[in-house]
């Protein structure tokens, strides 16, 4: 497969020069996401709403390319308040409780003041995954 650019529909992507997500052969990298309603270019107010609308826009990359969020491997969440994470975090176990990705979590600064969080997921097709581990042989050393 080759490098393949997706897009949300949002004119920033051309302006800022990205995407919201590459395919690079059976890697999904999702840019960092914010809750913007694409379709209305709006953004509530609410973290928690911010939350849940981040994660339909990544779906909606994911989806693009036969992908899903059960495809994630690592997840970076971007929070203006530490004190949003306790806050936020039932809402990322309801997105990613059962595939339990490796995640970071990082206060900071956005771009925008409406902004509350930004997420970034990096993804791989779970047919490019290694379907059992190597067992060892007895006697061998490695």
């Amino acid at each position: 497969m080759t490098r393949k650019l997706i897009s949300s529909g949002s004119a920033f992507e051309k302006v800022a020069g990205y995407s919201r997500a590459v395919v690079d052969g059976d890697w999904v990298h999702v840019s960092g996401t914010t809750g913007f309603d694409y379709a209305k270019m709006t953004i509530s107010p609410d973290t928690t709403e911010q939350t849940r609308q981040a994660f339909r826009n990544i779906e909606a990359a994911l989806e693009q390319v036969g992908m899903s969020l059960r495809d994630a491997i690592r997840v970076r969440y971007f929070l203006t308040r530490r004190e949003d994470f306790e806050l936020l975090a039932p809402v990322f176990g309801e997105y990613l409780g059962e595939v339990r990705p490796a995640i970071s979590a990082i206060v900071c600064e956005l771009v925008d003041a409406r902004m509350k969080i930004e997420i970034e997921v990096t993804a791989r097709r779970e047919s490019a995954a290694p379907s059992s581990p190597r067992k060892r042989q007895s006697g061998t050393s490695h």
